[in-house]
């Protein structure tokens, strides 16, 4: 298990938001649990110092690429870009020192898996810089892929096939929990345990760590072979749980597995 860090952006500024508040509905606002002056450059230099490789910056809506630009020039090679991906823009993310792009609405466009989008935005940057994003919400006992930042519903459960069909068209998943997206109240353990399940390839989790008991459960339920991403609940993010002891904390269960 590795810890990946990220860098939310929104409006152009570093904030963490509850995944769940975001709309585009006119004069609705993200709930949201932290925003600083702080620029973006300045987490990717602490997450490049500590050598966390592989973390993500996330443009939440418009007015972000400046911002983005900035955290991928600070550390080239060691954060991956998601947010308005499409086979015409992802090449100057690439250029600008990103390692991978995420994309999750240009493939899951009308609900479905588009596959001329999947093969258009993989020849765009080739299968091993492509990372999927698969973030989801549960309903009728299953998780289902959503779209446009959280708030579309689409008809793919997350399920082996669906897993086992995109690997081969991507290097990685990332996975947000998005009913839990940044409410620090714990992690969706069955999530957890679907994904060290049925993911082929790195598949990464983010959605309620609030403690290193939460990522001890991470470690147990993905069977040591789900990497994690804590936002909200880091000081660096204000919030209580301390970025310094996490480091330390997952490097001591990196490329180990769990006894479950």
């Amino acid at each position: 298990m590795k810890f990946r860090p990220c860098i939310d952006l929104h409006d152009g500024r570093v904030k963490q938001i509850v995944g769940g508040s975001l709309s585009d509905e006119a004069g609705s606002a993200p709930q949201t649990n932290f925003d600083t002056d702080l620029p973006s450059s300045h987490f990717a230099s602490l997450y490049k110092r500590d050598g966390l490789s592989g973390g993500h910056v996330i443009m939440l809506g418009g007015g972000n690429e400046d911002a983005a630009l900035e955290a991928l020039s600070e550390y080239p090679g060691g954060l991956q870009i998601g947010g308005g991906i499409r086979p015409e823009n992802a090449a100057q993310y690439l250029d600008a020192g990103a390692s991978h792009v995420i994309v999750t609405s240009f493939v899951f466009s009308g609900g479905r898996i588009n596959r001329e989008n999947l093969e258009a935005i993989k020849k765009a940057v080739g299968r091993k810089r492509l990372v999927l994003d698969l973030s989801c919400r549960k309903r009728d006992n299953e998780y289902f892929v959503m779209t446009d930042r959280w708030q579309h519903w689409t008809d793919e459960p997350l399920r082996a096939a669906l897993f086992d069909e995109l690997a081969s068209h991507c290097d990685e998943f990332l996975v947000h929990a998005a009913d839990v997206e940044g409410k620090m109240g714990g992690i969706d353990s069955e999530l957890v345990a679907l994904l060290g399940e049925c993911s082929p390839i790195p598949v990464t989790y983010a959605g309620g760590v609030s403690s290193l008991d939460d990522l001890r459960e991470v470690h147990l339920y993905g069977g040591g072979c789900v990497d994690i991403t804590v936002g909200s609940a880091l000081d660096i993010f204000g919030g209580n749980l301390k970025y310094d002891e996490v480091v330390t904390f997952v490097k001591t269960l990196d490329d180990t597995r769990a006894d479950v």
